[in-house]
């Protein structure tokens, strides 16, 4: 099988799985460090051009990652896709196990059954945080409600302030977001690349927990490694003043 991903998360997950189905993936995917595929450009606006050439027997697409345009289009040319949207981290694991025996994966990976583990070990969580979690700044937008992020920080004890937003990213202003009053705000370094120079300072006072992206919002092999490593990153705060 020749299999395109348009999915950074999903294309570390085959190509660690199933080394060489892969004969494509974005500019975009990362990982695995040492992935040596033609790249047909971003995930919003790949080159469908190029994909098409590379002849896939599937293309890997997510309701959020890419547009439902270039999913018609891959479609009307006759080639078979396979679109995913977890929006919980048992959705994520349950998806990846399912693409993955469709991809011709004997059992479960080993990244995979330590997922499970290290997720289902977790233990009951304290009293919640409440939180702000910003994805992107100028404008701000946030994690609202039904992402998956949302149910990953649920776990580890942070109660999102937009969880009940009837948007699933939500672009409060700046002075809307001071007047949730959080005890705590959650900043990944993807999409945006949060830094302790670049987003607490429009918080200060409130403790900021400047996290991996990566484990937050990509569902793969960092699932294993997440817990934990987001466990610590939320520990480890810092205050602007």
């Amino acid at each position: 099988m020749r299999v395109v991903s348009l999915v950074p998360s999903l294309t570390e997950a085959v190509a660690t799985t199933l080394p060489g189905l892969l004969v494509g993936a974005t500019d975009w995917c990362t990982h695995p460090a040492d992935l040596d595929v033609p790249r047909v450009g971003g995930t919003k606006y790949p080159d469908l051009d190029r994909v098409r050439s590379l002849r896939p027997d599937l293309v890997l697409l997510n309701v959020e990652e890419n547009r439902r345009a270039d999913a018609d289009a891959l479609a009307a040319a006759g080639i078979p896709t396979r679109v995913t949207y977890p929006r919980t981290v048992n959705g994520a694991l349950t998806e990846l196990a399912d693409l993955l025996h469709a991809l011709g994966c004997a059992g479960q990976p080993r990244w995979l059954t330590r997922a499970r583990a290290e997720w289902a070990a977790l233990p009951a969580t304290p009293v919640p945080r409440r939180a702000v979690v910003p994805v992107w700044r100028r404008p701000w937008v946030v994690l609202g409600a039904d992402t998956f992020a949302g149910d990953l920080l649920r776990r580890l004890g942070v109660a999102n302030a937009y969880a009940e937003q009837p948007q699933r990213y939500p672009r409060p202003s700046l002075p809307q977001l001071r007047d949730q009053a959080p005890e705590l705000v959650v900043l990944p370094d993807e999409p945006y690349r949060f830094t302790r120079d670049d987003g607490p300072e429009a918080f200060p006072g409130v403790p900021c927990a400047l996290v991996s992206g990566r484990h937050l919002t990509w569902y793969g092999p960092s699932l294993a490694e997440a817990p934990a490593l987001l466990a610590a990153q939320l520990a480890d705060l810092y205050v602007a003043h």
